[in-house]
């Protein structure tokens, strides 16, 4: 006869499979759907070019031009007078130091046109457009 009161208990146990399976799946939805951007980043659309080169230069000088005529010199905003100093301190330096000239698509040519005669009146010469 069996006894009913000397039934063994099985232990409580949580299977823990299923919720990690779970926890992974949310992990990779957040990491494909985060956006990951640079805080500091310019809202400038490029204009596109079939024929641009490859990146060689490690130092440069980048100077961007919004839409609306602001100028950044390497991320910070800056005046035309401003723009100006930093140019011919930088240039004091070095005269070989690249210029990437970085303008949206709908900048004013004048603008522009200001950026690189800015440039060689302080002797920079080497002055790249950046393009998509």
């Amino acid at each position: 006869m069996i006894n009913l009161t000397e039934r063994k208990k099985r232990k409580a146990e949580i299977n823990i499979v299923p919720l990690v399976d779970v926890l992974i799946v949310l992990i990779f939805f957040f990491l494909i759907s985060m956006q990951f951007r640079n805080i500091t980043t310019l809202n400038i659309v490029l204009p596109k070019v079939e024929t641009a080169g490859k990146k060689k230069l490690n130092e440069q000088i980048e100077i961007a031009i919004s839409p609306e005529g602001t100028f950044y010199y390497n991320g910070q905003v800056v005046t035309k007078e401003e723009l100006e100093s930093s140019v011919e301190f930088a240039a004091s330096f070095d005269k070989d130091i690249p210029v990437l000239l970085i303008a949206d698509e709908e900048s004013f040519l004048k603008n522009i046109t200001f950026v690189m005669d800015t440039c060689r009146k302080v002797g920079l010469e080497t002055i790249r457009l950046q393009s998509r």
